[in-house]
């Protein structure tokens, strides 16, 4: 009976460790998205309106390369043909208070990393706690280079082929609110996330739950995967899902060499303890 009380006590204590990394975390992600908040200028009409301006910088990047090359200038626009607007009493409100969380997590994430690898590390061996630093470090770098990605290549050439197309003259596109900001934010968003994938492998081959020999079996899988997951994740249209997909395959080959050494390093570590 004592045993099972000290069980017991001993669970309740690790849910009550977690529930402070999750406040903490919470705090910091508030605590951005208020920043963000009161600069709703620099969020909302520097960069979540940047990629309807025609002089967003990628756009002057495919506007120059395109004359270069000789070909037509689809991406040389003096104004993007179509107007946002609210349709809802609270929607700038509301939409003012969503893009503050998603910006002040975007901010706070190699924090919430950090925290989450706190939580973890307890339960790591010592010889491992010694690359919190490196783990913390390229978690962060892999989630900001996905958003970078989703923000400054998927979500304009999405914005400029959706935000341009046109099954005939008699429609105009006016487009809501809560549509543009829905695409923008889940874009770079979910780019950000999907580009977390080696530290997923990683930490799924230290606990032996994943090989690089399934990996390499399962590579046409996850082909398909990846192009379900670019469907959803980006708007309807071939370039951006391509655009998707090429970087996460990319990782995925990666992802497989780092389960390799991984594995490889797990091997030597069992071979010493068993020559003791």
């Amino acid at each position: 009976m004592a045993n099972t009380k000290k069980d017991e006590m001993s669970f309740l204590q690790h849910l009550e460790i977690l529930r402070w990394h999750l406040v903490r975390s919470t705090i910091a992600i508030l605590a951005f998205a208020i920043v963000c908040f009161i600069g709703k200028e620099i969020i909302f009409d520097v960069i979540i309106f940047g990629p309807k301006q025609p002089g967003f910088p990628t756009y002057q990047f495919f506007c120059e390369m395109s004359r270069s090359l000789g070909i037509t200038e689809i991406f040389c626009l003096d104004k993007m043909p179509f107007e946002i607007l609210n349709t809802k009493m609270a929607g700038q409100f509301a939409t003012h208070i969503w893009v503050s969380l998603i910006a002040g997590f975007i901010l706070a994430f190699p924090y919430v990393i950090f925290e989450v690898w706190r939580f973890i590390k307890p339960g790591l061996k010592s010889t491992e706690k010694k690359y919190s630093g490196g783990v913390i470090f390229f978690a962060s770098i892999l989630f900001l280079l996905g958003v970078l990605f989703g923000y400054y290549l998927i979500t304009p050439l999405s914005v400029q082929f959706l935000g341009t197309y046109s099954i005939s003259g008699e429609v105009e596109n006016l487009i809501d609110l809560n549509s543009y900001i829905t695409m923008v934010s889940m874009i770079t968003l979910s780019t950000g996330l999907v580009f977390e994938l080696p530290i997923i492998v990683y930490f799924l081959a230290k606990v032996g739950m994943l090989t690089p020999s399934w990996m390499r079996t399962y590579r046409r899988h996850a082909f398909v995967v990846t192009l379900i997951l670019s469907a959803v994740i980006t708007p309807p249209d071939l370039a951006s899902q391509i655009l998707v997909s090429m970087p996460i395959l990319v990782l995925y080959e990666i992802s497989i060499k780092i389960c390799a050494r991984v594995v490889k390093n797990n091997r030597k570590k069992e071979l010493a303890l068993q020559s003791k």
